[in-house]
């Protein structure tokens, strides 16, 4: 690392109580955790790009190695181009078990965009690890293991009070494609009581919230054709079809002025917010201020009528992430382009389903793309990803109990989880519930430049997961002795 993180104090922001042995074990134990964190992320696993395959592997290895230090046999399963890291920690078979879901695969990142240091050369100021991955994902599992050790060392049993099985892939940020196959696979050895899901946002630094939904999510490629070839601007402009034209005019009809989504019956699936879930986001301590400045997103719009809360956690969301025609780069040859091409992202929210939304947007571009083009449009359903709502009851509780040991406050509120995940998939495959705990905050920057996470923060989800896996021991137990 350019600054080797152990030589840092550990932390003086862990914020579990003063008499908590866990919090305690992580300030002992803080420099470790980054020391080790830093040499991941110097592991650029970037599963999209074929040449990082190697990365890929190596950064699976590693994990592995690191879960058998702490007593789990470990598993590499190749899932397509990637491998994932299957794990697991059997005290007892009598005793309840969770699976843990993350990922160690990142983003491609840019480097000429990057600031603070290079992508994959990890470096420690002000209280943050700057480095792809350092936040999402491979903070959130490191958090778990050193999560582990201090529940390990701060129990009088010397082991922990549930068994652990670890899933952590190597392709979500490639939409966990073979995921499904994955699990089905090896759905006897990921059998569990709960599912806790460690790939979501925290809400603000020593202010934690309980986050209880994820968004879905739907991917589509748009392409316009016009003219056989690129053609001279000087002997065919104004007959002939410029793809350009005809690509921004349909994705500018995609939203209304009012910023609600054209699709046909877009919003007849989305379930309406109850008063309990209005009554959860009204009391965030959320500023909208304080929100855009730590975002970075400069000012606040989107569908009229609705917060800020709602529209990141109980709204469905279109996005164009991408627009690609002519010559964006080099010398300019003033041709009319013989095609366009956008890339878009659609959130969903519960009620609504990913083939339904596929049919909408077909519907939608079929009945908006002049006739002077032509066009093709992908919509990844076999990739896409349904929305989730925790359950309440006693695992949500168990789960609000840790998160005030650990952060040594009260919860913020409820929040949600405005990306997307496969949640949904995983609970239904296995029968399972999914709790969110994560270590992220918005102003990590995944998937930008500088990405970075707040050491703080880190080590205080690691408590909460600490403290979590004696709430959910105690929890499963009583309810599987109610229900026999």
């Amino acid at each position: 690392m350019t600054t080797p993180p152990a030589a840092h104090p550990a932390p003086e922001g862990i914020r579990g109580g003063a008499d908590d042995d866990v919090a305690r074990y992580l300030a002992d134990e803080a420099s470790g955790l980054v020391a080790r964190l830093g040499e991941w992320v110097a592991i650029p696993s970037v599963s999209a790009q074929p040449e990082r395959a190697v990365d890929v592997d190596r950064s699976a290895h590693w994990l592995a190695g690191e879960l058998r230090s702490v007593g789990f046999s470990t598993e590499l399963v190749p899932t397509g181009e990637t491998v994932a890291v299957l794990a697991e920690r059997i005290v007892d078979p009598a005793l309840p078990t969770v699976l843990v879901y993350s990922h160690h695969d990142v983003r491609h990142a840019k480097p000429e965009e990057w600031s603070e240091t290079e992508p994959f050369t990890p470096v420690v100021r002000d209280g943050r690890l700057h480095g792809r991955g350092a936040s999402d994902a491979k903070g959130q599992v490191l958090a778990h293991l050193w999560g582990l050790r201090a529940h390990l060392a701060t129990r009088a049993s010397g082991d922990a009070a549930v068994n652990l099985v670890l899933l952590v892939e190597g392709e979500e940020e490639m939409g966990s494609p073979h995921l499904e196959q994955l699990v089905a696979e090896h759905a006897e050895r990921l059998t569990c009581d709960a599912i806790v899901f460690s790939d979501t946002l925290q809400w603000k630094a020593g202010d934690p919230a309980v986050v209880s939904s994820m968004r879905g999510m739907v991917s589509a490629s748009l392409r316009v054709t016009g003219p056989l070839r690129d053609v001279h601007s000087g002997a065919a402009s104004g007959p002939a079809p410029n793809p350009i034209h005809a690509l921004v005019d349909v994705l500018a009809r995609l939203h209304g002025p009012d910023g609600r989504i054209a699709l046909p019956g877009f919003y007849d699936d989305v379930d309406e917010l109850t008063e309990e879930r209005e009554r959860q986001l009204d009391e965030l301590r959320f500023d909208p201020d304080v929100w855009v400045e730590r975002t970075g997103t400069r000012t606040i719009g989107g569908e009229e009528g609705f917060t800020v809360e709602e529209q990141l956690w109980a709204r469905p969301s279109l996005e164009i992430l991408s627009v690609l025609a002519g010559d964006p780069t080099g010398v300019p040859r003033a041709v009319i382009p013989a095609e366009a091409s956008a890339e878009l992202n659609i959130r969903t929210v519960p009620g609504q389903r990913v083939a339904r939304v596929a049919d909408q947007l077909r519907s939608f571009f079929a009945d908006n793309v002049p006739d002077t083009v032509l066009y093709e449009l992908d919509v990844a359903e076999e990739s896409g990803q349904e929305p989730y709502v925790s359950p309440e009851g006693p695992l949500m509780e168990a789960l609000i109990r840790a998160m005030e040991r650990g952060h040594g406050s009260d919860p913020a509120g409820r929040m949600g989880n405005a990306g997307g995940g496969p949640a949904e998939l995983l609970a239904r495959l296995l029968g399972a519930p999914v709790l969110f705990v994560g270590t992220g905050l918005p102003e990590d920057r995944w998937h930008s430049s500088d990405e970075s996470v707040d050491i703080a923060t880190l080590l205080d989800g690691a408590a909460s997961i600490a403290h979590l896996w004696t709430e959910l021991g105690e929890v499963l137990r009583d309810t599987e002795a109610a229900s026999s």
